[in-house]
């Protein structure tokens, strides 16, 4: 794997940044520690293939439960649209949180899976964007 030492990065900062903006993701080692940067248009395509679904209930009410497949959360909504979007917000909240606190979170067995939820959900940063990205399956009541 072709790796720029650290040194060299920091001595070329900008021009580091203009080649990770313009051109493509670096690699970069730092003693024992390995990194990648790139722009988050890169992310984006890479976290492109990881999608939030969710089971949908039609509850006796008519209202609209979905429960999140990845990560476990649950909303209510009188509409399958209100609680589309009552979930993005969830999410959020939810990745806000995780990335508050990464080391502890990404560090939980049973965390460490929504990793890739958790930064897709940052980088989306955009609540209608995410409640209209779930993909919403009939549950079985």
């Amino acid at each position: 794997m072709i790796m720029m030492n650290a040194t060299d990065v920091r001595k070329e900062w900008s021009s580091v940044v203009d080649k990770v903006v313009r051109d493509k993701p670096q690699f970069i080692k730092r003693t024992r520690d390995r990194m990648w940067l790139s722009n988050l248009d890169i992310m984006e395509e890479i976290l492109s293939v990881y999608q939030f679904t969710a089971e949908k209930f039609i509850e006796e009410d008519s209202s609209v439960t979905l429960s999140l497949n990845e990560i476990d959360l649950v909303e209510n909504a009188s509409s399958e649209r209100e609680a589309r979007r009552l979930m993005a917000y969830a999410i959020m909240e939810y990745a806000s949180d995780f990335y508050k606190d990464y080391s502890y979170w990404s560090s939980a067995p049973n965390r460490r899976r929504h990793i890739p939820y958790i930064f897709k959900a940052l980088i989306t940063d955009d609540v209608d964007k995410l409640g209209e990205s779930i993909i919403c399956q009939n549950g079985k009541n």
